[in-house]
């Protein structure tokens, strides 16, 4: 059977502030007409399939729309859909009984029975041939919050060893029902050890204060594929060919300017065989300029370098502007946008540096020791850490003006 995986796809995502719902959908266009040109037969998609909690209508209807037309095209094509962090587990589950007639199966909820214990069966989805016959067990695994998973007792870790618990009776569960000629596949939406993350992946909220990476050695040797997301960069892990994240379809961040997308697709028989990573197409460019943090009057030169826009231009970039400054610069996005009226690009953010100092390193402040300073003072050596130089004097004056009328009013 052929299969594809892919994650994090983050549907009604802003790219800083820019609407990508024209990108969203230019991808599940190629990916309906990827589905029929290599003959998939089942599609995971490893959570994360909307950027927020309560998506969208449009976001909404556009996922919808493609699950109606991805099962159109391709009849006999089976999808397993797992809930990540960012999607509402419950409002991801809310049509499940009506898409399991079109052999649409999503698992957003670890449900329990009354003594707590939980319930395998509903996160094992068994995938069948063209003859009707169970080929494949998918452990359906969605993103495992506190309580999710087994209370393991007197442990260093309790997410990472009730995680790796879960999968262990997860894959026992499968390994009872499975008979000979058919093989067991897992999905997760989580973070493995070692896993090589971007610029957003450091942003994405920690379950237990950065200690809830998962080794690869929580999946069973047996289970032929391990189909993961919540890292936006594709990448296998532990040296394993058959545990990957297949990474966002999209650029996330500035960070993945030079980073090629992708769906992982291969066969599965006993074996995994012909693995491909397919690249997405880009459908609109990331720029930066300058590549490194330059003075902001070079930074306005190369600005005003960049192309006229006109009808002929099929895209419009997004575009990073980075620039080395001394200290603030208030009409900084003034002056950058007044460069870019007219040029073909979308300014998407502008990323300051501040002129390295000669200082000596800041020094620690105890709370006893903040009690003691000056609101000017105070105020000295935030500026200090922040722009790397002193206080200018007129900045210092206007500082101490504006001090004086806080005090007058609150007298």
């Amino acid at each position: 059977m052929k299969i594809l995986h892919t994650a994090d796809w983050h549907i009604g995502q802003l790219f800083h502030e820019y609407d990508r719902s024209d990108e969203h959908q230019q991808f599940l266009n190629w990916l309906v007409q990827l589905l029929q040109t290599k003959q998939i037969d089942v599609l995971l998609i490893s959570g994360d399939v909307f950027d927020i909690s309560n998506p969208s209508a449009q976001s909404i209807r556009m996922f919808y729309t493609f699950l109606n037309q991805a099962t159109t095209a391709n009849p006999g094509l089976q999808i397993i859909i797992t809930a990540g962090n960012h999607d509402s587990a419950s409002r991801l589950e809310a049509p499940k009984p009506l898409l399991q007639s079109s052999n649409v199966h999503i698992i957003g909820l670890v449900e329990k029975d009354a003594e707590g214990n939980i319930d395998y069966e509903k996160l094992l989805v068994p995938i069948y041939d063209a003859s009707g016959n169970i080929r494949i067990y998918c452990l359906a695994i969605p993103f495992l919050r506190m309580g999710d998973y087994p209370t393991i007792a007197d442990c260093a870790n309790p997410y990472t060893e009730g995680v790796t618990e879960l999968y262990k009776e997860a894959f026992a569960h499968a390994q009872q029902k499975k008979q000979n000629g058919q093989v067991i596949i897992a999905m997760g939406h989580l973070h493995t050890h070692h896993a090589e993350i971007t610029e957003l992946d450091k942003t994405e909220r920690l379950i237990m204060g950065g200690v809830e990476c998962i080794p690869a050695t929580a999946f069973h040797p047996d289970i032929k594929y391990v189909a993961l997301g919540h890292i936006h960069k594709a990448q296998r892990i532990g040296g394993k060919e058959h545990v990957r994240y297949s990474g966002s379809p999209l650029p996330m961040s500035f960070s993945e300017i030079n980073y090629k997308h992708q769906v992982i697709v291969f066969d599965l028989d006993q074996e995994i065989n012909n693995l491909e990573a397919v690249e997405i197409p880009l459908f609109i460019p990331l720029q930066r300029i300058p590549l490194s943090h330059q003075p902001l009057h070079e930074v306005i030169a190369l600005l005003a370098q960049l192309p006229e826009k006109d009808s002929a231009s099929k895209t419009t970039p997004y575009l990073e502007v980075r620039i080395l400054l001394d200290g603030p610069e208030p009409a900084l996005r003034h002056k950058v946008e007044t460069a870019l009226v007219g040029k073909n690009v979308r300014l998407a953010k502008i990323d300051v540096k501040y002129a390295a100092s000669s200082q000596e390193a800041p020094e620690f402040i105890t709370p006893e020791k903040l009690n003691e300073l000056q609101p000017i003072d105070v105020f000295g050596k935030v500026y200090q850490s922040r722009y790397n130089s002193e206080v200018p004097t007129e900045i210092l004056q206007l500082f101490q003006q504006v001090a004086q009328e806080v005090n007058q009013t609150a007298e």
